[in-house]
């Protein structure tokens, strides 16, 4: 396991790296300061209205194949630029610099417009669903050809094979329950032809790939999507996973006023299987991360009270 100390020496690597990368591109950067720091290090690199947000910790998929985050660091500027021309609220990428990913002392990192939030805030999740919804109307259409299927679901299998013989983070029951339940929905979630094959009816689009409801920032120019980094191709169920009835019901209220189709149950319940696995695969972050354990423990509780799916 990292430090505090391993921990607090990788931000200030990555905090160098953007302000250097930053420099290089003709900012003035006097100021950097940390937004967040968890998976990414989200810097703002004032004075300038810059956001660097610089991946730190990433899946085993990710760490020996670089060109894959940034094929996938490129899908999320394209995305979020698309949506930005046309009106949506959302963080644009940062219009003074190029919209591709910049790679530095061993980072590779995008820059954003800097918002600023709204502290005090408390945000209505009924109004968070209804701007899903609205969010999946607008990337129905979007040119998917350049986007993984199912981008979350992929580092599933390694992270769980890398858990293996970590009882300190995962014991050997609940791997063996994780690995049981990924071997019935693999098929599905891995292929888009046997998900097409096994759910004819559901048409498969962009979404955003991760809890876009979660992934919103209150500011003074209202609420924003953000945070695009997993968006990918697959079925609108899986931006909604581990949501409660209630609030499944908000989203069909607002996504039918839209004329689409309300959440196929068979399916919302595969992709919440995916979405608790994708949570435990996690932990083989752990090691780079601490703080992940006590975060990923209510989701193995999840995991052990939630009845496994033995067949989709």
């Amino acid at each position: 396991m990292l430090t505090p100390d391993d921990l607090s020496a990788r931000t200030a690597r990555a905090v160098s790296a953007a302000t250097a990368a930053g420099a290089e591109l003709g900012l003035q950067v006097d100021d950097a300061r940390v937004l967040h720091d968890m998976f990414s290090v989200v810097v703002h690199l004032a004075p300038a209205p810059v956001v660097a947000r610089v991946p730190t910790v990433l899946p085993p998929s990710y760490q020996n194949t670089p060109d894959v985050q940034a094929a996938q660091q490129r899908a999320e500027l394209a995305v979020a630029s698309r949506l930005a021309e046309q009106g949506h609220p959302v963080v644009p990428p940062s219009p003074l610099l190029p919209a591709e990913p910049v790679r530095r002392d061993g980072f590779s990192m995008t820059f954003w417009q800097f918002v600023e939030t709204v502290s005090d805030a408390e945000p209505s999740m009924s109004e968070r669903l209804e701007q899903t919804a609205r969010l999946h109307a607008a990337l129905r259409d979007y040119d998917s050809s350049d986007l993984r299927f199912w981008a979350p679901f992929a580092n599933i299998p390694d992270g769980l094979a890398a858990l293996q013989g970590r009882d300190d983070l995962l014991p050997a029951s609940d791997l063996a329950r994780a690995q049981r339940e990924w071997t019935v929905i693999a098929p599905v979630l891995t292929s888009r032809g046997a998900f097409e094959a096994h759910f004819p009816d559901v048409e498969l689009q962009v979404i955003h790939g991760d809890a876009p409801y979660y992934n919103m920032l209150t500011t003074s120019r209202g609420e924003l999507w953000s945070d695009f980094e997993m968006v990918t191709v697959g079925a609108v169920e899986s931006d909604l996973a581990l949501l409660g009835p209630d609030d499944v019901a908000t989203y069909n209220e607002a996504v039918t006023a839209l004329g689409l189709r309300p959440v196929d149950q068979r399916v919302f319940r595969v992709t919440e299987a995916g979405a608790r696995l994708a949570v435990v695969a996690a932990l083989a972050m752990a090691p780079e991360l601490p703080p992940l354990q006590d975060a990923v423990a209510p989701m193995i509780e999840t995991l052990r009270t939630t009845p496994e799916l033995h067949e989709l």
